[in-house]
């Protein structure tokens, strides 16, 4: 298996997987690759650095990388389904920040008045919160929350 950094046409970086460099070739011929942010179809390899080997005091803990597909449109409806909701949030409620989990009790409890918010909670934090009975959901990341 070989790793590249890809491009898109609109400046996404992203890596993809393949089996050598030739099937690399093939999926771009076939207009088999994607970029998982926008979409685009127009796709090639980035300038990469070379593979130097990792020192032992790297740090650990870095997240995994996006892998090159066939775009599925559905995916792409989802992903823009869930823009539209994020956007729909942050037009329509109040943000609390790391205050979330202390604010929505409150309001909970009727020791504030009710209205909408959102901020940011540890899935501990979250898991207390609907265990007392809290409604809350958590929104979904979307592909451009990792650049």
């Amino acid at each position: 298996m070989i790793s590249f950094t890809l491009c898109c046409d609109n400046g996404h970086e992203f890596d993809g997987w393949f089996r050598n460099g030739a099937a690399f070739d093939e999926q771009v011929a076939a207009s088999a690759l994607s970029c998982p942010a926008c979409g685009s179809e127009k796709v090639e390899k980035a300038l990469m650095a070379p593979g130097i080997p990792a020192k032992s005091n790297k740090k650990t803990g870095t997240p995994p990388g996006v892998y090159a597909g066939a775009p599925d449109p559905k995916v792409k409806e989802l992903i823009e389904q869930v823009r539209k909701l994020r956007q729909h949030v942050e037009d329509t409620a109040e943000y609390v920040g790391d205050k979330f989990p202390e604010e929505a009790r409150k309001i909970h409890y009727e020791e504030t008045e009710k209205r909408g918010i959102f901020g940011e909670a540890s899935v501990e934090e979250a898991r207390e919160l609907l265990e007392e009975g809290v409604e809350v959901l958590p929104v979904p990341t979307l592909p451009e929350d990792h650049n």
